[in-house]
């Protein structure tokens, strides 16, 4: 397995601290920092605030949230670290936290239903899965249940129909699936500019 990368390893430590912090300080760090629909101060729930667009991706609601997406982190991060060096990894896993956030926040505005907050580093998580897929696509990977070996695109792709149509359905509650959709999107649209502008150059 190949040795963790600088960046991606601070990113891992800081989701761990700020995991931390969140025991102590109980829920104070969830009320100003998770994220939270801009119309949920009108119900008596925390406002929102333009920076939580961001520091959301840096909360987790339990141990195992936090181990499932540092992870994928470590996984897959260390690799698209290496391909587009550590200033664009971090603008683009960064983007697509926030583009993981926005469009979250567009599907609840218009799906409506009661104010809750959104925490979780997912929509960095599924932009680093969509780059790893694009980057080497024929790499093998394993699902972990059931235990079936694929190409890298194919489980970018069937991944990304089953959070569409968990979405769509609403089968499963609590799972931001339009968020995760939202950091697909985000790093796609990043990796198709950045090559773009190579083939410009």
């Amino acid at each position: 397995m190949p040795s963790i990368t600088p960046l991606n390893q601070a990113i891992i430590v800081l989701n761990l601290v700020v995991f931390l912090l969140q025991g102590f300080t109980g829920g104070l760090i969830k009320a100003y920092f998770a994220l939270w629909p801009p119309p949920a101060g009108a119900f008596g729930y925390p406002e929102f605030h333009a920076w939580q667009l961001l520091t959301y991706g840096f909360l987790h609601g339990n141990w195992a949230h936090l181990f499932f997406n540092m992870f994928a982190v470590f996984m897959f991060g260390s690799d698209i670290e290496r391909l587009f060096g550590s200033r664009r990894y971090l603008f683009y896993y960064l983007a697509c936290v926030i583009g993981a956030a926005c469009m979250h926040l567009i599907v609840t505005s218009v799906s409506g239903g009661p104010p809750a907050p959104v925490v979780g580093a997912s929509g960095g998580v599924f932009g680093l899965l969509l780059a790893f897929g694009m980057a080497f696509p024929r790499r093998t990977l394993m699902l972990i249940f059931p235990p079936i070996p694929m190409p890298a695109w194919l489980f970018v792709t069937l991944y990304g129909i089953f959070e569409l149509v968990m979405g769509v359905t609403q089968t499963a509650s609590g799972v931001a699936h339009f968020a995760h959709l939202g950091g697909m999107a985000t790093g796609f649209v990043i990796i198709r500019y950045w090559a773009s502008q190579r083939r410009r150059r």
